[in-house]
């Protein structure tokens, strides 16, 4: 199997955390510009980086990836619980991608425009719920729904693009895992 991605990427992250013990080849490129670009067109059509090839099988996006992956070495569904938090750290991964996507083209950020108004929006509410199931221990065992949730955390304090003081179950979370030898060896800062 072959992993394209970037080493900065929180979806990829997810996916090599969950791969920690299998054996593969992380392909990193940087999917900007060059040959890294040209290598996610010919591989990913989407231009979104992870895309897991198995043989003659693409598999595009980190959820996919993920169910496949799952279904593979018949690891146990996850529940629909699961799933919405999935969806949760999704929909604030993407705000999160899209805001700083804009910044990186000059565009300041506007809490009245629409578009601002709605993604942070977004993200507060999504993290105000994850905080509130962190508490309540639904994170509290290292599998794929909190792999994502730290990456998502951790990407974010990376950025510098939020300030966690409010959500201290994320905060406590995130603390908890970095001294994690796969943490440390998927460590965008490096």
């Amino acid at each position: 199997m072959k992993l394209y991605g970037s080493t900065t990427s929180p979806y990829v992250r997810r996916i090599r955390l969950w791969l920690n013990d299998a054996d593969y080849e992380f392909v990193n490129m940087d999917i900007f510009a060059g040959p890294g670009r040209a290598l996610l067109k010919e591989k990913n059509p989407a231009l979104k980086v992870p895309a897991l090839e198995d043989g003659e099988q693409m598999v595009f996006d980190s959820r996919v990836i993920f169910r496949y992956l799952q279904t593979k070495s018949n690891a146990a569904p996850l529940s629909w619980e699961q799933e919405n938090w999935l969806t949760l750290i999704d929909a604030a991964n993407d705000s999160f991608v899209q805001l700083m996507m804009l910044k990186r083209s000059g565009v300041e950020q506007d809490r009245e425009l629409l578009f601002f108004r709605l993604q942070l929006e977004r993200i507060e509410t999504a993290l105000a719920t994850l905080n509130t199931h962190a508490e309540q221990g639904d994170f509290s065992q290292w599998d794929y729904p909190t792999m994502c949730l730290f990456c998502l955390i951790d990407w974010v304090s990376f950025r510098e693009l939020w300030d966690f003081a409010a959500y201290p179950a994320l905060q406590a979370l995130w603390k908890t895992y970095q001294d994690d030898s796969m943490i440390k060896a998927t460590d965008p800062r490096i």
